[in-house]
């Protein structure tokens, strides 16, 4: 016998929380009540994908969102740290498989064993000018969290004179080469920028450091020290472009191709006050003038070694082969089985992860709560939608990238869309990243979205309330999951969050109070991310026409072309280009209309339904128009030639990679050099804009 529609939402409501006060289970009843009349209507809805019932449903899966049962899911997965490949990591792992099999989902995990890397132990301190030793401590002295280290930093010791090289970028070492001061043999003492730590320490290495101590600014929690990885690239590096599964070739971890993914000189992390004790001691006749805001920050923030300071620090390590479980959740389209719209979010941490990555976990959650409740009300998806809980993500995307890689057909030819979260909730605002075809729907979403914030006001209101557009930002960084699906897969992707650049990124400090007092005390931030998730994943799933916008991503790409012409100052002709995008334009233009008479159709028989699934391939194929099977050069596994991280992160370019790096190089070629190789990666730039448009047009030439 049935549940009535209450009785359901209690029962999914409360699947599995955490103990919590009285006061809030008198909460969560009065949710219950509130929400009665949302459901005496429903019980007439049917699961056929018409436009009328998928408002009905959208409107359902906003009515049913709980902050109670996301700060329960969240409490619960922040009981104790769960680094990637740890024992304690696998009850992350059980608690996600068992929501998901308790919702009634299909549910499945998968394993890889990839290369992995912790830390042993570490020692660092500093001889100041004055004769004295300073200890310098490496913990913030929590239990049970890993000791501050960068993941694949060799094991070593340096010892050399302590210098302050600002963000570790090449014009901070012109600048200090300007004022006579040397970093060869020293050890470069850096402040986190917009750099990746692997490029600061490259660049040290480039410099002739012999090690690097990372520190992150901030007036708040000055004791937390930023882990993270310094490998370059993403994925396993021991199964480069194919997935880690039981029984795969394996390099050896002596390979070339493995050991030029890692850094050669040691470095560590340390927190703003760790550095304040380095930094205060240093005494230089003078401070390049950009760098003047540090002082004040910290200490003298002199650049050295005109002191000097000595730094003497050992960082010992072990690399080695650890199991990764990614966990599958699965909900049967029933009109297209084999077209798949793919959620995903990485549950691995550094410390206990309560902003990074399990905000996103618990809306991950809550999502899949609110997704049994509407197939308990008779709802199904026209095509499958995937829940992916990834591992591994800290250490460079490896679960996703493994994934993507075994996968990688099947995606080809039936991925519709990948939407990531990763940190949900970091602080107020929102902020999105897509690839271009995607902004009109993330327009349409958040407009359906109340403000978490601002009382009366959409997120769309708030969000586009500075320029009257929303800033979208683009897919090219290997910040998180989306990596592996856009630059390698050409599978068209959201990224959504709330707030950035929160203090306790990556320390022991990213825990539940933390969240509960700061992030977000009322959860709703984490509601209106898992609102805006579920309703991309509705309209995607449901839409009888896929609402992709390819005119959106001409216009995109003309005004890269505007800028790449700037850059270029006409020293190297960009015709090829605009005539690429002009075909862009015009195949999108075209398949506009035709959506939109397709969609004023109210036929329903085999016929237009053909009509409609061939044109959504089309629109679902074009993305992998981008890619390019030589991939870019000297890094061939980024295939995608419009987005992918740029050889030289110092470039003025952050779209067209190959471009970028052509252009870089180009710098210590002769006139001719120059232009022949930035002209080549522009013809390569162009055909791929022409695989799109003529995957829109549908024809053979």
């Amino acid at each position: 016998m049935a549940q009535p529609p209450l009785k359901q939402l209690a029962t999914i409501c409360t699947s599995k929380p955490a103990p919590l006060p009285t006061f809030l289970f008198v909460v969560i009843i009065c949710v219950l009540g509130f929400f009665t009349f949302h459901f005496s209507s429903l019980s007439s809805f049917s699961a056929t994908s018409t436009p009328s019932n998928s408002v009905r449903f959208q409107q359902l899966l906003l009515s049913s969102a709980s902050n109670y049962t996301v700060a329960s899911y969240l409490r619960s997965l922040t009981l104790h740290p769960h680094l990637a490949g740890t024992e304690p990591s696998l009850e992350t792992v059980q608690y996600v498989e068992s929501h998901f099999r308790e919702l009634g989902l299909e549910t499945h995990s998968i394993q890889y064993d990839a290369l992995l890397s912790y830390p042993k132990s570490a020692s660092l301190s500093a001889r100041l000018p004055n004769g004295s030793v300073v200890n310098i401590p490496l913990s913030e002295y929590v239990e049970g969290v890993v000791q501050p280290y960068h993941a694949y930093s060799p094991s070593g010791t340096a010892y050399g004179t302590a210098v302050f090289v600002n963000y570790g970028r090449d014009e901070d070492y012109r600048a200090l080469a300007k004022i006579g001061v040397a970093v060869d043999g020293c050890i470069a003492v850096a402040r986190k920028g917009e750099f990746p730590r692997g490029v600061v320490v490259a660049k040290a290495e480039a410099n002739g450091a012999k090690g690097v101590l990372l520190y992150t600014e901030g007036d708040g929690f000055r004791q937390g020290f930023e882990r993270g990885t310094v490998m370059r690239g993403i994925g396993d590096p021991l199964s480069p472009g194919w997935a880690a599964i039981d029984g795969a070739e394996r390099l050896s971890l002596n390979d070339s191709e493995v050991l030029k993914r890692f850094p050669k000189i040691p470095s560590m992390p340390l927190s703003a006050e760790a550095a304040e004790i380095i930094l205060s001691s240093l005494d230089s006749a003078s401070v390049p003038p950009e760098w003047r805001d540090m002082k004040g920050k910290l200490g003298s923030a002199a650049v050295g070694p005109g002191g000097p300071t000595f730094i003497n620090f050992t960082y010992q390590g072990e690399r080695k082969v650890a199991t990764i479980r990614n966990v599958i959740a699965v909900i049967k389209g029933l009109e297209e089985p084999d077209r798949f719209v793919l959620m995903g979010n990485h549950r691995d941490a550094w410390s206990f992860g309560a902003v990074d990555p399990n905000s996103g976990t618990a809306a991950l959650l809550d999502i899949a709560r609110r997704f049994a409740l509407l197939r308990r009300l008779g709802w199904n998806p026209r095509r499958t939608i995937l829940l992916c809980s990834w591992d591994a993500e800290e250490f460079g995307m490896i679960g996703s990238t493994e994934w993507v890689e075994q996968n990688i057909v099947n995606l080809g030819t039936k991925a519709v869309a990948y939407l990531n979260v990763d940190c949900a909730v970091q602080g107020p605002g929102f902020f999105s990243g897509a690839t271009p075809q995607l902004d009109d729907l993330l327009h349409e979403v958040t407009a359906q979205v109340q403000d978490p914030d601002v009382k009366g006001a959409t997120v769309y209101d708030t969000w586009t309330a500075k320029n009257g557009i929303g800033n979208i930002e683009r897919l090219g960084a290997l910040n998180s999951d989306f990596a592996a699906f856009v630059q390698h897969a050409g599978v068209p992707s959201v990224d959504v969050y709330y707030g950035r650049d929160f203090p306790v990124y990556h320390t022991a400090f990213d825990t539940y109070d933390w969240m509960a007092n700061y992030g977000d005390p009322l959860f709703q931030r984490h509601v209106t991310v898992g609102s805006i998730w579920g309703l991309l994943a509705l309209r995607l799933s449901d839409d009888l026409i896929l609402p992709f916008s390819y005119v959106s991503y001409a216009n995109q790409l003309q005004a890269y072309q505007d800028t790449l012409n700037d850059v270029l100052d006409g020293s190297v002709s960009l015709h090829t280009l605009s005539t690429s995008i002009q075909e862009l334009k015009s195949a999108a233009q075209e398949i506009e209309n035709e959506a939109k008479r397709l969609r004023e159709q109210e036929i329903f028989s085999d016929v237009a339904l053909f009509q409609k699934r061939a044109l959504n391939d089309r629109l679902m194929l074009a993305e992998r128009g981008f890619l390019d099977v030589d991939g870019l050069r000297g890094r061939p596994w980024f295939k995608h030639l419009v987005y992918g991280p740029p050889s030289d992160y110092e470039s003025a370019l952050v779209y067209f990679p190959s471009i970028a790096d052509a252009v870089s190089e180009s710098k210590k070629m002769n006139k001719r050099e120059m232009e022949e190789v930035i002209q080549h990666e522009i013809w390569r730039v162009a055909r791929a804009i022409r695989r799109a448009a003529l995957a829109l047009k549908g024809e053979l030439s």
